[in-house]
């Protein structure tokens, strides 16, 4: 039977300077965590059986942006409401886009004490799980890649020490969360340039992260620039089956695998161990019943209903 293995909340920020619109889910102040238990409780008292998680991420170069629906453009907010960004290095984002601030060491570990109190509250909800986002051009993804990532510290120049940050962060976060809940990532598995992360990048960070102790990664790419590599969903299912020969845990993959064909044919391939499904259930929420075969349908769907899948 087809259905939805987690639920994921996604893009929740760890603190105020790591928003990436005015409206995000942060949970720095009290008030704030109030609001998202009040979330979970409310949807956990219908997802009984399907695990919820949280998604977090600090947006770091890519914060202070326009709310999308009211800014379709995705424009750096006007000076009265933007924040100071930070990142890795102090280099933009994109041409028309303000330059960060260059993070020092003493902000660095305020930013993992950051991904670790929100665990900490975190633990203490209905919550099922967490995601650690590594990806999408935010700030861990920033720390990961060699484009946005020019420092020469502990905390860039090698691989290992691109890595450092998101390693260290995963570490301090599996130490306190609990064994009986999820611990995934969001990983980049490609920055689709020549000078950018590469799959045996990812293949490394799988690895640790593996280690550490994670129960699975899901692999995405691109971010760090505007370039989209064509025909994204195929790029990413290979990265991803590339992964799967080298770690144990499952491996994931999102972006256009959303057709049921599409997604039982990856993981017949053994691409994949489960696909990551975000938009088609924005504009489509009973997309996932037209998987169900007709005896399934008639069960779950009002008699009303049931003419618009027959």
């Amino acid at each position: 039977m087809a259905k939805a293995g987690i639920v994921i909340i996604e893009s929740n920020v760890v603190s105020k300077s790591g928003r990436i619109r005015l409206r995000d889910v942060c949970m720095e102040t009290n008030l704030q965590r109030k609001k998202v238990s009040d979330l979970l409780k409310y949807l956990k008292s219908f997802c009984k059986k399907t695990p919820v998680c949280v998604q977090l991420s600090h947006s770091g170069r890519k914060g202070s942006s326009e709310i999308p629906w009211l800014n379709k453009k995705n424009q750096f907010l006007g000076k009265s409401e933007a924040w100071k960004t930070f990142a890795p290095s102090a280099l933009k984002k994109s041409k028309n886009w303000p330059t960060p601030e260059e993070l020092k060491l003493a902000k660095i570990y305020n930013i993992k004490k950051s991904f670790v109190n929100a665990c900490n509250f975190l633990k203490k909800t209905k919550i099922d799980g967490v995601e650690i986002h590594m990806a999408h051009g935010y700030l861990l993804h920033q720390f990961f890649s060699p484009i946005s990532n020019l420092r020469n510290d502990k905390y860039g120049g090698t691989l290992e020490k691109r890595s450092r940050l998101l390693i260290e962060i995963s570490k301090e976060i599996r130490k306190i969360w609990p064994k009986n809940k999820i611990l995934g990532a969001r990983i980049n598995g490609s920055d689709h340039t020549s000078k950018g992360s590469t799959v045996k990048d990812a293949i490394y960070l799988c690895k640790q992260l593996e280690n550490i102790g994670f129960d699975y990664v899901c692999v995405s790419s691109g971010g760090i620039d505007n370039k989209r590599k064509k025909n994204i969903s195929e790029f990413r299912l290979k990265i991803s089956k590339k992964i799967k020969t080298q770690i144990k845990i499952p491996v994931g993959s999102t972006g256009e695998i959303d057709t049921e064909n599409k997604i039982m044919n990856s993981l017949k391939r053994k691409q994949i161990d489960f696909a990551a499904v975000g938009r088609k259930f924005l504009y489509d929420n009973n997309w996932l019943l037209k998987f169900k075969d007709k005896f399934v349908r008639n069960k779950l769907i009002p008699d009303q209903y049931k003419r618009a899948f027959n």
